[in-house]
């Protein structure tokens, strides 16, 4: 890194180029939110997704063609993880009410087929529950051993001096489930994991989102408003903003063209972005401190002289910075698997389009409040 010791380039008169850089980046990024979105994960639009794990390879189209027979509606499914691995999901939080018989036919013939003739009645069910009553507890036991081995949420209903009920848990992944290992009788699967929001929650979660960016910004613009300048606090605001939304606007953009990558806004998402807001204005700061110093030191140099003095003499410590956290993302994004993968793109991504705007964006726009408004900064 001795390369970087002793710089002397002039990056503010390359400004205009990097306007021209982040507006493009910008506006391509707008032009897609507008037409294209953002893909919400199960988080924000509720539903339920249902991570699947076979044995074997598995055919994805021949999983779609069974999904669809299963009477679900509309469910979204696709390879997790690699071809492995099946990602469904669907805006149903529970068994549609005309699926519900025919769950129940399947729970009774599963009884009848490890213990005929065993006596029951139902004396409770909803569409994700169903509760059976038995003559007696050590038959009840036996079926709720069976059906638990054969992959039904089922537990006794503990009662004092009876336990003669037993609670089978109706869900959508139990349906997914039973159907589709009689279609793949030869490659047996386990399902990894449900996940299953309702709507309120989701919108919760959405506002909740918002709020905390939001906040993150403001609590950033007061902080550095005492520390800095008025000039410097905006000016790094003005760079987180550019930050996330070129980001943002790469996910809308990407999702969906590059294989492989898993580009839904989802909680780790965004919590991804709170990093990288942190990490950015981290980076900021340094530049700022620099600046300042400069300016204290050199009063009556220009002050684009001094912004560019800073920037050079501390490109070393920005880039071994940025390249030390980038590898480990990096790695993160390449072998952290399919859920990871849109929490690692957002960090890989970020922290570039950090990096560049600490030393285009945030600094620059210091010199221009400077020389619009004739300001001479002091400290």
């Amino acid at each position: 890194m001795q390369l970087l010791e002793n710089l002397n380039i002039d990056f503010l008169g390359k400004r205009k180029i990097a306007y021209a850089i982040s507006g493009i980046l910008i506006l391509l990024g707008l032009i897609s939110l507008l037409f294209r979105g953002l893909e919400l994960g199960i988080d924000f639009k509720g539903g339920t997704q249902i991570a699947l794990q076979f044995e074997k390879p598995i055919d994805i189209s021949k999983v779609r063609d069974d999904i669809d027979k299963i009477g679900l509606g509309n469910v979204e499914v696709k390879t997790f993880g690699g071809e492995t691995g099946v990602l469904l999901r669907t805006e149903l939080q529970q068994i549609p009410a005309d699926i519900f018989p025919k769950v129940l036919t399947a729970i009774n013939n599963a009884i009848d087929k490890y213990n005929p003739g065993v006596q029951r009645s139902i004396i409770d069910s909803t569409v994700s529950s169903v509760t059976f009553s038995f003559g007696d507890s050590e038959t009840a036991d036996n079926v709720n051993d069976k059906l638990f081995e054969l992959g039904y949420q089922s537990t006794l209903e503990q009662r004092e001096n009876d336990n003669t009920n037993i609670i089978v848990r109706i869900s959508i992944a139990d349906w997914i489930e039973e159907n589709l290992r009689s279609e793949f009788p030869d490659n047996s699967f386990q399902i990894l994991k449900e996940e299953i929001v309702g709507p309120k929650i989701g919108e919760e979660l959405k506002r909740d989102a918002v709020i905390s960016v939001v906040l993150a910004l403001l609590v950033i613009l007061i902080y550095l408003g005492f520390r800095f300048k008025f000039a410097f606090a905006v000016g790094a605001v003005a760079a987180l903003f550019h930050d996330v939304l070129i980001t943002l606007g790469a996910f809308s953009l990407l999702h969906g063209i590059v294989p492989g990558l898993n580009l839904e806004i989802s909680i780790s998402v965004v919590a991804a972005f709170l990093t990288l807001v942190g990490y950015s204005i981290n980076d900021t700061v340094i530049v700022f401190d620099r600046i300042r110093e400069n300016l204290k030191i050199h009063k009556t140099a220009p002050i684009e002289e001094n912004i560019n003095s800073a920037i050079n003499k501390t490109m070393r410590r920005t880039v071994v910075t940025s390249l030390t956290t980038l590898f480990v993302v990096t790695v993160l994004l390449i072998f952290g698997g399919e859920v990871l993968r849109g929490f690692a793109f957002a960090l890989v991504f970020g922290i570039l389009v950090g990096t560049y705007s600490s030393i285009f964006v945030a600094s620059t726009f210091v010199l221009e409040y400077a020389t619009k408004y004739k300001k001479k900064i002091q400290f």
